[in-house]
């Protein structure tokens, strides 16, 4: 069993990052290749590069931003955003993504999945589903939210998983910088139908928040954004509490890499 990950997002719009409530009123909090290096520093498992507002604007990643970040990190780095082809994963890729992240192509065509895995295999795709509660189930939203789709998210979630995603990176956009918790319900559900990893996104306020989603939530790692960019604690202090709390954590080996243990 791998031990679970804190992993810190990087929303980027015109190459700052930005962070806002429920995928709305978004603020500069800096720019992302001096931040990432900063979350590395402090422990961070993994960094999420995500032009959250490329498919929106139907334009490409901004590959000079990802590939400055690229260049700071030794630590994981997983980039979205624009992502419409296998060639444009390739792109992301070459220009220093370990991961790529995929949401509204996969949704308009789920084929891609299979395309992308069988090219640069599973591990390289992370299927990207931001969800909101919806009756009793919760709906699949894509272009940064603003785009209903007639999908169930947990349904979803398995479908992209046997389509060859290696990843599921699953956003509550209800709970989205709200920093009240995760989605539990939404996050135990979507990891009780697949057998890749689930990031839990969407909420996160406090090491209580990331020990329940890693613990009663079932994710396999936490997302974190909004409280580390305003110094509310860090990735350090909530490894920390995680660890008092019996949690085995991963650790870096000083050469910036995490030890996956």
């Amino acid at each position: 069993m791998l031990r679970p990950r804190i992993v810190v997002c990087l929303d980027v719009r015109d190459g700052r990052v930005v962070k806002g409530t429920r995928f709305v009123n978004l603020r500069d909090v800096g720019d992302p290749v001096e931040l990432a290096g900063r979350y590395e520093a402090d422990g961070a498992d993994e960094v999420v590069f995500l032009d959250i507002t490329a498919s929106h604007e139907g334009r490409a990643t901004l590959l000079d931003t990802v590939r400055r970040t690229a260049e700071a990190l030794f630590i994981p780095l997983t980039v979205g955003g624009g992502v419409r082809t296998v060639d444009d994963v390739g792109a992301l890729l070459r220009a220093g993504a370990d991961k790529v992240s995929v949401n509204s192509a996969l949704a308009r065509q789920p084929e891609l999945a299979a395309e992308c895995a069988a090219r640069y295999g599973s591990q390289c795709l992370v299927a990207s589903i931001d969800a909101a509660r919806e009756g009793d189930g919760w709906r699949v939203y894509t272009h940064g939210g603003r785009l209903p789709k007639d999908l169930d998210a947990v349904e979803w979630a398995a479908e992209c998983a046997r389509r060859g995603a290696g990843e599921i990176l699953l956003t509550s956009i209800d709970r989205d910088g709200s920093r009240i918790g995760y989605d539990l319900e939404l996050t135990r559900q979507v990891a009780a139908r697949v057998s890749v990893p689930v990031v839990a996104s969407g909420g996160g306020g406090s090491a209580a928040d990331v020990l329940e989603v890693l613990t009663s939530g079932r994710a396999s790692a936490a997302l974190l954004a909004g409280i580390l960019h305003d110094g509310v604690t860090t990735v350090t202090n909530i490894k920390s509490v995680l660890t008092a709390r019996g949690m085995s954590m991963r650790s870096s080996n000083g050469a910036g890499r995490s030890d996956p243990g």
